[in-house]
């Protein structure tokens, strides 16, 4: 990568992403002030991430992902205009920097699959624009903080399923919720498989998949399922909550071809992105790509 770079002072956009680049990154390249995008990713760069980026005083994304950088996460990248923020895939150590919190505007933050340690700072409680943050598989701690919106609803109806996602829910109780795997709770079926709908005693909402073990592959498509399923992260993706996380407004399937459900065209559309956008991350996003393998309109949920 030709340290040349840094002498175009009025250069906006720098996108080299998808290449065989194998160098360092230049250290002049702090000189373009003007630079709004800088992205690098899927290269073989290598070497630590230079000090002189926390220059670059107007960007707006930094992309450094899937490269091999390596050493600390400098703390000069805290850039007051910067949105989109991925290092992701590399080989960054230590901590996050304190200084991110100085990251008022961002709204995506990505540090996964790197060896970064430490606590996660307290000071990205400021970062009141984030809509994305994954630092998963690193050997971070830290405490979970949800930040819940105000409603008209009582603090006592909040989202108890994510109090309840590590709950261990007893067959009696599934039984009893579901009135017996009743016929008329039947939400769907597998091919080892069936699900229910169910309402346990504090009124939560719940889908139970119910397997066959009796046919041949049961127990591994169990096993499976589980070992999948247990660390994916996605909003548009299902998820598990010791029982599955149920979705009041039915399947897509059945908002298509219904004569009294409607959806207008900007529906359909939210609904095909937000589908595509799952199948993105579990194709590209996840450590082993998954493949979905029955994807159709009644295995789409609308919440």
């Amino acid at each position: 990568m030709p340290s040349c770079l840094g002498n175009f002072t009025i250069l906006r956009y720098l996108n080299l992403a998808y290449n065989r680049l194998n160098s360092r990154l230049p250290a002049n390249l702090g000189s373009l002030q003007d630079l709004i995008e800088f992205n690098v990713s899927s290269n073989s760069l290598s070497g630590h991430i230079p000090l002189e980026l926390g220059n670059l005083k107007a960007v707006t994304l930094i992309d450094l992902s899937k490269n091999d950088f390596s050493g600390k996460i400098p703390s000069t990248l805290g850039l007051a205009e910067l949105i989109n923020l991925s290092l992701a895939h590399n080989r960054l150590e230590g901590p996050i920097p304190d200084s991110f919190g100085k990251l008022l505007a961002l709204e995506f933050l990505d540090l996964s699959y790197n060896n970064l340690t430490g606590e996660i700072p307290k000071s990205l409680e400021a970062l009141v624009y984030l809509k994305y943050m994954n630092f998963s598989f690193n050997k971070l701690i830290g405490y979970v903080v949800l930040r819940l919106r105000k409603t008209k609803k009582n603090a006592s109806q909040a989202d108890v399923s994510l109090v309840k996602e590590h709950e261990r829910i007893s067959y009696y109780e599934l039984e009893h919720a579901t009135e017996g795997f009743d016929k008329s709770n039947l939400l769907g079926t597998g091919s080892f498989s069936m699900v229910y709908k169910g309402i346990l005693k504090d009124g939560t909402l719940l889908a139970a998949k119910v397997f066959n073990v009796q046919l041949d592959g049961a127990f591994k498509s169990f096993d499976t399922e589980c070992e999948i399923l247990r660390n994916l992260r996605h909003r548009n993706l299902t998820k598990v909550i010791t029982m599955l996380e149920y979705m009041p407004n039915g399947t897509l399937d059945k908002r298509l071809y219904s004569h009294n459900l409607f959806l207008n065209l900007f529906q359909r559309l939210d609904i095909m992105i937000d589908v595509a956008s799952a199948m993105d991350y579990l194709h590209n996003g996840y450590s082993t790509p998954v493949v979905h393998c029955d994807l159709k309109p009644s295995n789409v949920l609308l919440d």
